[in-house]
């Protein structure tokens, strides 16, 4: 099979990208990113020379650079996205330009060339939960907090409409919070290991009440491998670790792993539209597809500190940026 990855410069397309050649070497992987902020090609550096690998630089806006590459593939693996809520607080228009847009000139070229569409999203384009709440699930109504989330609902409703419209073959996979290796170190997990490793206090939103379900990157891999592979055309699975935990757990948790104390939690105005609570449903996917979450979360946790502790030269240059 070849498959077009976009955004596998990013931390779940290049977990992935390592993931699927790992698992299936003979198939060919294109690899087309923009290289904004948060894309790394040294995230990727181990496998830039193997014959079935290339990376092209370019915008998933750019009809051209789309269509020609299209052409050349059986499957599109959609992780280009604008991601971090904070930012899209702070102008949500470019994440309008790249989730909604960019999804948008990728769902024409996979038309135009009868290609399969895979589109990746998340849990938050269901809103949030109260404490007691089910947990979110495929037949969960969109109600979408930051514009980060608005513009991936808006997205997995044009995926939909190509699909009823068209008749392309999609699917689409709604995942709770990834972590692991090569994550850039703005978001939660990495900027508290980094942080601490720097000896530097962790900011905390709020009193860190706020509830997420964290799922390890491979986890997700072997998620999206079983969709790609064995899910049924037109259909959404959702995608969940099955570990619910506090962001005060968590930063507890991490400062453990670090060997400090608990002064260095640092509470800070929390975030517009907080979201309270995430929870995902996976048994849609463990029934279909016999997916089901394998990385116990302190495991993972464990192996994620490590991976920032013997990978200091990766993340330092990042965190000027931030």
């Amino acid at each position: 099979m070849k498959l077009l990855v976009t955004g596998g410069a990013g931390f779940i397309g290049s977990n992935f990208i390592h993931y699927w050649l790992a698992k299936h070497p003979t198939d060919e992987i294109i690899n087309l990113d923009l290289l904004t902020y948060a894309g790394n090609l040294a995230n990727l550096a181990d496998i830039a020379d193997q014959p079935n690998y290339r990376f092209v630089q370019g915008d998933i806006v750019s009809d051209e650079v789309v269509d020609e590459l299209v052409g050349q593939v059986d499957c599109i693996v959609n992780f280009a996205a604008e991601t971090h809520v904070d930012r899209s607080i702070g102008n949500g228009l470019v994440f309008v330009k790249t989730n909604i847009e960019g999804t948008a000139n990728l769902l024409e070229a996979a038309r135009r060339h009868g290609v399969r569409f895979h589109q990746v999203s998340t849990d938050e384009v269901y809103g949030d939960l109260g404490p007691n709440d089910p947990k979110f699930n495929e037949l969960s109504p969109y109600r979408p907090s930051s514009p980060y989330s608005a513009s991936k609902a808006a997205a997995d409703h044009l995926v939909r409409a190509y699909y009823r419209t068209y008749n392309l073959p999609i699917t689409i996979s709604n995942c709770s919070n990834n972590y692991g290796p090569y994550q850039y170190p703005e978001k939660i997990i990495p900027l508290f290991i980094t942080n601490l490793i720097e000896d530097r206090k962790v900011p905390l939103y709020g009193q860190g009440s706020n509830i997420r379900d964290w799922i390890y990157v491979d986890d997700h891999n072997a998620g999206l491998e079983a969709i790609l592979l064995h899910g049924r055309v037109g259909e959404t699975y959702c995608l969940g670790g099955d570990h619910e935990i506090s962001n005060l757990e968590l930063a507890k948790e991490i400062i453990q792993l670090l060997g400090k104390d608990e002064s260095y939690i640092e509470f800070v105005t929390d975030r517009p539209g907080h979201d309270w609570r995430y929870s995902i449903d996976f048994h849609k996917a463990k029934e279909e597809l016999g997916w089901e979450p394998q990385v116990d979360f302190i495991f993972g946790l464990e192996a994620t500190v490590r991976w920032y502790k013997e990978h200091e030269a990766w993340w330092r240059p990042l965190k000027i940026k931030i």
